[in-house]
């Protein structure tokens, strides 16, 4: 049983690490290259798409109409996100600016013989073979490609969520002092009443048998 509830807290573990990290915003410097709107299928994909709900239009063929963002990071690695409203649907980003937001980027591209560095926040995954993309929420410019502005919204929501655990670690064990273990010890104590019972009823059977038979010999 140990080992499995060990699997289980595991599981879970890695269930809610995924989750924050594709839900929590994260800050990449990037130099913008091309913004673009492009037909893209949405198929077994539609998780990491925004909701119809954000009054992103779909055709019957599955596809919608997507704005993208292509970048290439220091190293010279390109990086590609999506623009998209997420509305008042999960994630609780709140975005409906899409549209100046791929304004502020086309303003921002520039070549790698006079690069400008912007930081890009955003939440998501990059998975090419699932044509997924992060999704875009706001872009600043930085000094240059050695900057990483410190993410802090990220680390607030992090610093609430340890708190809350924390918050929550603490009533489970004053509820667990106050009512699990005097219950268990009850529990305990009302099993070793009832088995030293059953030892001297079972001694006091011993002994009127022991007697009995006694009294058989001396006939």
């Amino acid at each position: 049983m140990r080992w499995f509830l060990t699997v289980l807290g595991v599981i879970f573990g890695i269930v809610v690490f995924l989750f924050l990290d594709y839900t929590l915003p994260s800050k990449q410097t990037v130099r913008i290259t091309n913004t673009y709107n492009r037909l893209t299928d949405i198929g077994a994909n539609a998780f990491f798409y925004a909701s119809p709900d954000t009054g992103t239009v779909q055709n019957a063929q599955g596809q919608r109409d997507v704005r993208f963002i292509d970048t290439v990071r220091p190293n010279g690695k390109p990086y590609v996100y999506r623009n998209e409203d997420t509305g008042w649907i999960w994630p609780p980003y709140f975005k409906y600016d899409s549209s100046n937001l791929h304004a502020q980027a086309t303003d921002l591209r520039s070549t790698a013989t006079s690069p400008e560095w912007v930081s890009v926040t955003s939440y998501g995954w990059r998975i090419a073979w699932l044509s997924v993309y992060p999704n875009a929420i706001s872009i600043k410019p930085v000094a240059g490609p050695e900057v990483k502005p410190f993410n802090w919204a990220a680390q607030i929501i992090l610093l609430i969520l340890g708190a809350l655990l924390f918050l929550l670690w603490r009533m489970w064990n004053q509820f667990r002092e106050r009512t699990i273990d005097p219950a268990v010890r009850s529990a305990d104590a009302a099993w070793d009443r009832l088995d030293a019972r059953a030892d001297a009823a079972r001694d006091r059977a011993r002994g009127r048998m022991r007697r009995w038979w006694d009294g058989l010999r001396g006939r």
